[in-house]
C-alpha cells in the first residue's frame, strides 16, 4: 500500500466525533465556537447552477455583520447567476451549517457556513439552488409531510494526476488487499467527514480500479444537499494531502464502470414512513408507489438534471452497470429504480433507491426535481407498474418495446432537449434557472458535438 507522499495527516480538530453533537442552530452558537475553535476566518459557500462550490472568507470579526445583513457579492461572476446589470447578490450565512474545516491549522483555523443568496431587496434569489430545493421542500409540507430523507452514495476515482485517469491499484469491489492503494486515503477521509458533522456508515474500495466510496447517512433534503457539497470538496482535499488526484467525473476509464450516485429516497408523516404498508405484498403504501411512479414517468425528462455533463451519458450505457431502462424492481439492479428488500421491524427504512443519478451533479437540483416528480405522482395518482426482475440488459429492443420500457438519453443533447420542453423540470427550477441552465448546456453539447476526437482520426484517417 503506497503511503502519502508527503507523510501528513488531516489535522484533525480533538473530539472530532463529537462535532455532530455540538450542531450549532444560533448566531450565538456560533460564535462560541468560534472562540472555542480560535477560528480566524469563515468561508461563505454557496454554489452555481451546475453545482460548482464558490467561496469567499470574511474574517471571523465580521460575523455580527454576515449574520444582521449579509455579505454583499457580484453574482454576473457566478454560472448561471444574474448578468452584469442585475449583478448585486447577498450571501446569507446559515448558522446550523457552521463547520471547521479539519485539514486546516488548529491555531487562527478557518471554518465554513452555507449560504442562501438574496437579492439587494432581502428577498431570496430565485437563481440560487439552494433556494429551488427549499421551494420543493415547502411544497411537500403542504402536501402534509414532515420531511424528504436523502442518502447518496457517491463514488469517485483516485488517479495520481489530474492530467491522466492513471489508477493507482487494480482493486476491485470490496477489496482488501494489497491492490486497494486508498485505503489510508479513505479512512483519512472518513475522519474529516465526520469532524465536520457527517455520520459514516461504509467506506470501501468499488468495482474499478482505485474506485472507491464512503456511504454517509441519510439525512433530510437541504442537509444532505450541502453534505454533498462538503463531501466532493472533502474527498478531494484529503486526496490532495496524499500526494493523490480524486475526481468525480462520471466516466473517467474507458472499459470500466463509470461512477454513480446512487440515491435513497423516503418520505416521512408524523414521524413514520409514508412509503410504508404492512398489508401490501411489496410492503409500499400507495403513496409510495405514486412517489415511485413520479420518478419513472419523468426520468427522461429529469435525466438532463441528474446527469448534466456530456462525459454523464458515456457512463449511462449498457453493460457497466449503469441503469439506462426505466423500470423498477426489487432485486434487479440493471433496473433505473430498486426496492430494497423489506426486513420486519425495519419499517422506517421503507425506501426506493433511483440508481441513474451520477456524483458530479448539482444535488439541491436534483434532490428538488426529484421530490416534485414524487409529489407530482402522489397527486396525479400515477400507478406504480409490475417490477421487472428479469436483467433488462438481455432483452432485445423488441421486448422492451413489447413491454413499454423507455430507454434514458443516449446523449447531453437529446436530455437537454427533453428538459427544455418539461412542465415538471420548469416547476421545479423555474424559468430563470431553466433557461439559463438549457443555455449552458446547449453551448457545452454543442462545443463537443463539433470537436474532432482522437478515436476519429485513428479510425478514419488512414482509410478516408
Amino acid at each position: 500500500m503506497r503511503a502519502s507522499r508527503s507523510g501528513a495527516r488531516p489535522d484533525l480538530p480533538a473530539g472530532a466525533n463529537d462535532t455532530v453533537a455540538d450542531t450549532p442552530r444560533t448566531p450565538e452558537d456560533v460564535k462560541r465556537l468560534v472562540a472555542e475553535h480560535d477560528i480566524r476566518f469563515v468561508r461563505m459557500w454557496f454554489t452555481d447552477i451546475l453545482g460548482q462550490l464558490k467561496s469567499f472568507s470574511v474574517n471571523s470579526t465580521e460575523l455580527d455583520d454576515a449574520f444582521e445583513g449579509g455579505m454583499g457579492f457580484d453574482g454576473s461572476s457566478i454560472t448561471g447567476f444574474n448578468a452584469v446589470e442585475e449583478s448585486d447578490m447577498i450571501a446569507v450565512p446559515d448558522a446550523s451549517t457552521f463547520a471547521v474545516l479539519p485539514w486546516t491549522p488548529k491555531e487562527e483555523g478557518v471554518a465554513r457556513m452555507f449560504c442562501d443568496v438574496h437579492t439587494p431587496e432581502r428577498t431570496p434569489y430565485e437563481g440560487d439552488p439552494r433556494y429551488i430545493l427549499r421551494r420543493a421542500i415547502k411544497r411537500m409540507q403542504e402536501m402534509g409531510f414532515d420531511s424528504f430523507n436523502v442518502g447518496p452514495e457517491l463514488e469517485y476515482f483516485l488517479f495520481k494526476d489530474s492530467r491522466e485517469p492513471e489508477p493507482l491499484d487494480e482493486g476491485g469491489y470490496f477489496d482488501l488487499t494489497a491492490l486497494d492503494a486508498g485505503s489510508d486515503v479513505r479512512r483519512d477521509t472518513a475522519l474529516a467527514l465526520e469532524a465536520m458533522g457527517m455520520k459514516v456508515e461504509y467506506s470501501h474500495h468499488e468495482g474499478g480500479p482505485s474506485q472507491h466510496e464512503i456511504d454517509i447517512r441519510y439525512a433530510d433534503a437541504l442537509k444532505m444537499a450541502d453534505d454533498c457539497m462538503t463531501y466532493r470538496l472533502t474527498v478531494k482535499e484529503i486526496a490532495m494531502q496524499h500526494g493523490w488526484h480524486a475526481t468525480f467525473m462520471p466516466k473517467p476509464l474507458t472499459g470500466e464502470n463509470g461512477s454513480g450516485m446512487h440515491t435513497h429516497l423516503s418520505l416521512f408523516r408524523d414521524g413514520r414512513n409514508a412509503f410504508y404498508d404492512e398489508n401490501d405484498r411489496f410492503f409500499l403504501s400507495d403513496i409510495g408507489k405514486a412517489f415511485i411512479a413520479g420518478q419513472l414517468r419523468h426520468a427522461r425528462e429529469m435525466s438532463a438534471v441528474f446527469a448534466q455533463w456530456v462525459n454523464s451519458y458515456k457512463r449511462l450505457a449498457p453493460g457497466y452497470e449503469a441503469p439506462v431502462y426505466v423500470a423498477w424492481s426489487r432485486r434487479n439492479r440493471s433496473a433505473l429504480v430498486r426496492v430494497p428488500l423489506y426486513h420486519p421491524g425495519k419499517e422506517q427504512a421503507t425506501r426506493m433507491e433511483l440508481r441513474c443519478p451520477d456524483p458530479a451533479c448539482n444535488p439541491y437540483l436534483v434532490f428538488a426535481l426529484l421530490l416534485h416528480a414524487g409529489l407530482d405522482g402522489i397527486e396525479r395518482g400515477y400507478e406504480l407498474p409490475e417490477p421487472m426482475e428479469r436483467n433488462l440488459y438481455h432483452l432485445s429492443p423488441d421486448d422492451r418495446r413489447r413491454l413499454g420500457i423507455e430507454q434514458l438519453p443516449e446523449t447531453l443533447g437529446e436530455a437537454v432537449e427533453l428538459a427544455a420542453e418539461s412542465e415538471l423540470v420548469l416547476r421545479a427550477l423555474g424559468e430563470h434557472t431553466l433557461d439559463r441552465f438549457v443555455e449552458i448546456k446547449r453551448e457545452e453539447w454543442e462545443d463537443y458535438r463539433v470537436q474532432v476526437t482522437r478515436w476519429e482520426l485513428d479510425r478514419y484517417l488512414p482509410v478516408l
